[in-house]
């Protein structure tokens, strides 16, 4: 058997809505009627009053009772006042309660049916009494004379049945029904506008399925790694989720604030301003490499913007890492083809019978092989920037440049702080001398520019400060892009390039140092990192692995 699914949210509504309109019009209805019934009869006592006073006061009604015929002069009187103030009736009496004026003639003549005693003693009074016009509300006055001192010579009764009255309530009560259905009509005309409205938000889902979906949402916000982010139509945060925040490094707060107010970087933040979709694109933040892709929300007008963030550091170092590995197999290939050469050229002097120069060749190349190695290893004791210098040195000699590491360089082994990420300093030094190789390399073979093609690489650490100076003889920068050098995008090169610099600034300022650069002595550019040796905060976090990693130091270049 089918389990009937149960009513959507709106549907709900809606009936609780018609209900409620239902139910206050009813309950206005009821309380209108007995409002209106208990004001009819006070409406009626009141004109009763008026009449029968009016009639009591009149000077021709009290020389009517002095007169020999006193109905012949009453009962004309009467019929006239009964008509001009609508009651029922006008009852003119003697003190006895014998008639002399009735709406029904029959009746002049007999005894009033209702009480008379108050009048008797002057009072006015009201009740409710059933007479010979069936059950009424009237008001009965004295007559008083005044040539006879005052004195009471005749009662007058005047008053409205209450079928006039129920009568002239069921009119009231016709048209206030006809209001409340009105008001019915309306109110549930607005409640299903307002339910249709919200049927079409809600996915026609009811309650539960709207509880389940947010705790799934939550669940799932909290839960993915990459950033999300989503944006309103006036470009605030109206929610993030705990990988956007740490991407991004934005405190808890964000919610509700402008993307233009968050202090990201222009490129970045104009990204996320945009109205048009954004695909895979590629931004730098103040410590990780993000992929930013966005996609508008609208429906016939701009409602907001979602994001997504994926951290890029790790794929960035893993394409580093083959860019790099290809780079060395490229070099070994050419120091083996090198190799292969000076062995031939070994051999046949031996077999020349020329052993002696044989020797004194094989020597020479050894020494020349070895010296970079020794200076290198006697300068440099930490050892992933010895083997990085060795690297790149092999890599610029295929290219036709020297690699020289000044005479100045020293770093001693365990002057490196724990918390200097070894990874940062193969950025920023990798692509300082990848851009410096490709600088000098540009040179070489050019007859207007005949100096050699070289790089020198400064690595000192002292006076508690760590600098990395790399130093080319290429063309040189323009001294007014000495800043523009590390904004992602700006290269020398071809397009899709000028991410290396950008790199090398994010590592040095994760590591609280800084990164400039002048005109090189030798002609070129010279760049120097600066940072201190002491653990930067971003160290002491333990967030070493927001940076980028050696091995897309290595070829990754600007």
């Amino acid at each position: 058997m089918r389990i009937p699914r149960p009513r959507s949210l709106a549907g709900q509504l809606f009936a609780m809505q018609v209900v409620l309109v239902a139910a206050l019009v009813a309950g206005c209805a009821v309380f209108a009627y007995a409002t209106d019934r208990e004001q009819a009869v006070v409406a009626a006592r009141q004109r009763a009053t008026a009449a029968a006073v009016a009639v009591a006061d009149s000077p021709s009604v009290a020389g009517a009772v002095r007169s020999k015929d006193p109905t012949a002069r009453l009962q004309p009187y009467a019929e006239k006042v009964r008509r001009d103030t609508g009651v029922t009736f006008v009852t003119i009496m003697d003190t006895h309660g014998v008639r002399w004026a009735h709406p029904d003639p029959r009746q002049i003549g007999a005894t009033y049916l209702g009480h008379i005693g108050p009048a008797l003693r002057g009072r006015i009074f009201a009740e409710t009494y059933t007479g010979t016009l069936g059950s009424s509300v009237r008001v009965v006055a004295p007559v008083r004379d005044a040539r006879a001192g005052g004195r009471i010579t005749a009662l007058v009764s005047a008053g409205i049945t209450v079928d006039t009255i129920s009568a002239q309530v069921r009119r009231q009560l016709l048209a206030l029904l006809g209001v409340a259905a009105a008001a019915l009509a309306l109110g549930g005309l607005c409640a299903y506008v307002i339910n249709a409205r919200l049927r079409r938000h809600t996915h026609g889902m009811n309650a539960a399925e709207l509880s389940r979906m947010h705790d799934y949402h939550q669940a799932a916000l909290h839960a993915v790694r990459e950033g999300l982010l989503m944006l309103d139509g006036r470009r605030r945060i109206a929610l993030i989720n705990d990988g956007g925040r740490e991407l991004l490094g934005l405190p808890g707060d964000s919610v509700g604030r402008y993307v233009s107010d968050l202090g990201l970087p222009p490129a970045l933040t104009g990204a996320l301003l945009a109205t048009d979709p954004r695909v895979d694109e590629l931004h730098l933040t103040a410590e990780r490499v993000v992929v930013v892709n966005t996609s508008p929300v609208s429906s016939g007008e701009q409602r907001g913007t979602v994001v997504t963030l994926r951290d890029h550091t790790e794929l960035q170092a893993l394409s580093g890492e083959l860019d790099s590995v290809r780079g060395f197999a490229e070099a070994l290939r050419s120091q083996a083809h090198e190799a292969a050469n000076r062995l031939h050229a070994v051999v046949s002097l031996i077999e020349l019978g020329r052993e002696d120069e044989a020797v004194d060749f094989a020597t020479a190349e050894l020494e020349l092989a070895q010296a970079l190695t020794d200076q290198v290893v006697a300068a440099v004791a930490e050892p992933v920037l010895a083997a990085l210098l060795l690297g790149k040195a092999a890599q610029a000699s295929e290219r036709g440049v020297e690699l020289v590491l000044a005479p100045d360089s020293r770093i001693d082994d365990g002057v490196l702080p724990p918390g200097l990420p070894a990874r940062d300093l193969v950025t920023i030094l990798g692509n300082l001398i990848d851009n410096a190789t490709d600088a000098a390399a540009e040179g070489v073979g050019n007859e207007a520019a005949p100096r050699s093609a070289r790089v020198t690489v400064t690595a000192r650490a002292d006076a508690g400060e760590l600098t990395l100076r790399v130093a080319d003889t290429g063309a040189g920068l323009d001294p007014a892009a000495a800043e523009e050098v590390f904004h992602r995008g700006w290269s020398t090169k071809s397009p899709g390039r000028g991410l290396g610099l950008a790199l090398v600034r994010q590592a040095a300022r994760r590591n609280a140092g800084t990164v400039e650069v002048t005109a090189s002595p030798e002609g070129g550019a010279e760049f120097t990192a600066r940072l201190p040796l002491t653990a930067p905060p971003a160290a002491l976090s333990g967030r070493t692995g927001a940076g980028v990693s050696g091995a897309e130091a290595l070829g990754g270049g600007e």
